[in-house]
């Protein structure tokens, strides 16, 4: 809830007044500025604003990601399809690691950090969780590389399952090292590959009149390991790929087609989504840290 926030994030700046740890220089001046303004700009009703000078309002605006939880240590978020995590190109384009550095502008002058320990592809919505200081980054690290982080998605998938559970124990490996590959980053399953395990339940048969199908289903999918494009090369390979994925849908050729023309009416006819339908719905370590996320309405529409 924003009042929640906006009170943590008041009793945050009271607590480093009250012990001498305010931050100093040019940097913690700019972060004090941004973190009033923030403050303003994302809790404050418009008629209150009226006459009122604004410090870069719709900036503010472009923020479309959810705060689930916050505490000293981390923020957990609720990423929105077609939002990098981290930049890949020197454009500009916007990423939640720059959003994240803007929204804790106070904490970093302060000391702290962003340290995003789950990555999601750009077009996967979902739970991201992000440590704010050095040992809650090292705690996470730990245990993402212990494996006791629990990680689910649900997928929308073409066709109906032939099962209801299913475990697949395939290595995946960057197909280009194996084979020509006119995707630098797609990866295929291989016995070369790291150990991939994926664990999958199907949540929903339905069916939907489409230019491209008329059975799909809603699955639940558990990777046990963590490896590039998992989920969706492990759905790929049981023959049910992912709704809307350019890479491991219908043809891999789309997804060159998308990156030379963008969206257009044929990608629509063949793909049906213009984002691939995976979501990442709950992150787990332990009983006090549990988060979760309901699918997203463009998911939701599609049931």
């Amino acid at each position: 809830m924003p009042d929640s926030h906006l009170a943590y994030r008041r009793r945050a700046h009271q607590r480093a007044q009250s012990t001498g740890k305010m931050p100093v220089g040019p940097t913690a001046k700019m972060a004090v500025l941004q973190f009033a303004t923030r403050t303003f700009c994302q809790y404050t009703p418009m008629r209150f604003m009226s006459g009122i000078a604004r410090i870069n309002v719709h900036a503010r605006e472009r923020r479309d990601f959810k705060i689930i939880d916050e505490t000293d240590d981390y923020i957990v978020v609720d990423k929105p399809p077609l939002l990098l995590i981290h930049p890949t190109k020197p454009d500009g384009a916007t990423t939640l690691w720059a959003e994240l550095r803007q929204l804790l502008a106070f904490e970093i002058a302060s000391g702290g950090q962003v340290s995003i320990v789950n990555r999601l592809d750009r077009e996967t919505s979902g739970i991201v969780l992000v440590a704010k200081t050095t040992a809650a980054a090292r705690e996470f690290g730990l245990l993402m590389q212990s494996r006791r982080v629990t990680k689910e998605y649900h997928a929308i998938v073409w066709g109906w399952p032939d099962w209801e559970t299913k475990t697949l124990d395939a290595p995946i490996i960057r197909q280009g090292e194996i084979e020509t590959s006119k995707i630098y980053l797609k990866q295929t399953i291989d016995l070369h590959g790291a150990d991939a395990m994926t664990k999958f339940h199907v949540v929903k048969r339905f069916q939907k009149q489409t230019p491209n199908g008329e059975s799909f289903a809603l699955v639940k999918a558990h990777p046990l390991t963590g490896r590039t494009h998992q989920i969706r090369v492990h759905l790929a390979a049981l023959g049910h790929p992912i709704v809307g994925d350019k890479i491991y849908g219908p043809d891999e050729n789309l997804y060159l087609r998308f990156i030379e023309t963008g969206w257009t009416d044929e990608l629509a006819r063949r793909l049906l989504l213009a984002r691939h339908a995976l979501h990442g719905s709950r992150l787990r370590i332990d009983d006090e840290r549990d988060w979760s996320s309901s699918l997203p309405e463009d998911l939701r529409s599609w049931l």
